[in-house]
């Protein structure tokens, strides 16, 4: 039996960016994955998601020509051809993580591995079993789509963020049954293609974990372009006939109502995969893996990431738990837990956020202040006619220190970063005041609302 310092059961982005940091600290390292390199994020969520985004923008972006005075008289759109381009897209990606694993000897087992508690794991694949002894585990099974147990749906054929993605034929309506992220990102990649979306959110909003003023906003944006929200709603029920499926759907004040749909997309969240760890006796807190400051399940030596673990499910949360599970590991000094995690909606207008929300904020007795300034009036926005969003600065008004940020507009998910940095390294709106932004960029807007929360705003009071 082969021994190992770790193994690491699965091979997303918490698995494999863990195993490389793991062999660049000198570590012998085995990394387990029952499907394909990458997990769920490349093969099924992220990548295909955004790559099927950019098909979605190219479409919006030839549909407003007319405003930039060109005039496209025809065109098409083939959706075999964009799901083909978004396999290459992600083979393109495996190939390098497949060339990671050899370039930091990394051996990678094909199958599903499962532990026990003296780390010793069982890989079960179509070519047999095989076992490996390891000194620590790092658990990174990832997650899987949640689907509700609803009276009819195992008599209708469903959509989920791991199938929609593979689709062969585009919808003429889809009944979406969530309004979080991954909802309303297939529900701007289908509306591009002149899809009727309708999208039911039981909350009272869409996006309910996210600052109310980008929600607001992106279902002003969403309802515009021609989706029909239905928040406050809640599907009871599905029924079959023939070609079509009936969506029974019931609202906050008892209203019911039946949508005629042709497709169905289930995107209400997804679970922990417990593949492999069914009978390993680790803690749990509710139905994710618990774990201390350092990753840590109950078992000394056992570790768990990613969403297994809860809290932010996203691939940049997964990968940043990874390395600090093997910074612990190796021995060296403990990195602090990153509350900063940055939050990314790719629809349009996209939306991103890092920090606390006011609500939070003040739930934390911080006394507040907040600025929201526009994009509509900015130079670099107005010339791309991209004027849609704002950005907002949630700062303690004691000391000015910055607590949130939230940007909504295009390309705000590649502005981000620039909010984060500021807040991971303590930042005060004194100091984003001070910081010179380049001219013209819609990321001075930050700029305008730092001056503006200090009541020295230039374009803006």
């Amino acid at each position: 039996m082969k021994t190992y310092n770790l193994a690491i059961i699965g091979g997303g982005p918490g698995g494999y960016v863990a195993a490389i940091r793991a062999a660049k600290d000198g570590l012998s390292v085995a990394l387990v994955e029952g499907r394909d390199l990458g997990g769920t994020c490349l093969n099924r969520g992220c990548i295909p998601s955004k790559t099927m985004l950019k098909h979605a923008e190219v479409i919006e972006q030839i549909k407003g020509s007319k405003t930039y005075g060109i005039t496209v008289n025809d065109f098409s759109f083939s959706i075999g051809d964009m799901v083909t381009r978004k396999n290459k897209v992600v083979n393109t990606l495996k190939n390098g993580i497949n060339s990671l694993m050899k370039q930091n000897k990394i051996n990678v087992y094909q199958g599903y591995g499962h532990v026990k508690e003296d780390k010793s794991v069982t890989i079960e694949s179509d070519s047999g079993t095989e076992s490996i002894q390891a000194e620590n585990v790092i658990l990174a099974n990832g997650s899987e789509p949640l689907v509700p147990n609803l009276p009819g749906i195992d008599n209708i054929d469903y959509y989920t963020s791991d199938t929609i993605f593979d689709i062969d034929e585009i919808p003429e309506h889809l009944v979406i049954m969530g309004g979080g992220v991954i909802g309303l990102e297939i529900a701007c990649i289908f509306n591009s293609m002149d899809t009727k979306v309708e999208i039911v959110e039981m909350a009272d909003r869409i996006l309910p974990a996210e600052d109310p003023d980008a929600s607001d906003y992106l279902a002003k944006a969403l309802s515009k372009k021609g989706n029909t929200l239905h928040t406050s709603a809640k599907i009871t029920g599905f029924r079959s006939a023939g070609d079509k499926k009936s969506v029974e759907l019931e609202t906050a004040d008892g209203n019911k109502k039946v949508i005629e749909t042709d497709s169905v997309l289930i995107a209400v969240g997804r679970k922990p995969n417990l593949t492999g760890i069914e009978t390993l006796n680790v803690n749990f807190d509710g139905r994710f893996v618990k774990v201390n400051q350092n990753l840590e399940t109950s078992i000394a030596g056992i570790y768990a990431v990613g969403d297994l673990i809860g809290g932010y499910q996203l691939a940049h949360a997964a990968s940043n738990e990874g390395i600090r599970a093997v910074t612990h590991i190796a021995g060296k000094a403990s990195l602090p837990g990153e509350t900063n995690i940055p939050r990314c909606v790719y629809t349009f207008p996209e939306v991103a956020s890092v920090g606390m929300t006011e609500s939070e904020a003040k739930e934390k007795g911080y006394s507040l202040k907040t600025k929201k300034v526009d994009i509509a009036a900015n130079g670099k926005a107005i010339a791309a006619g991209e004027t849609s969003g704002f950005m907002k600065l949630i700062a303690d008004e004691k000391y000015g220190e910055v607590l949130g940020v939230v940007m909504v507009g295009s390309h705000v998910t590649e502005m981000i970063s620039q909010a984060t940095a500021f807040m991971h390294l303590e930042g005060t709106v004194e100091e984003i005041d001070s910081m010179v932004f380049p001219h013209p960029t819609i990321s001075e807007s930050l700029g305008e609302a730092g001056s503006a929360w200090l009541e020295k705003g230039i374009h803006f009071s």
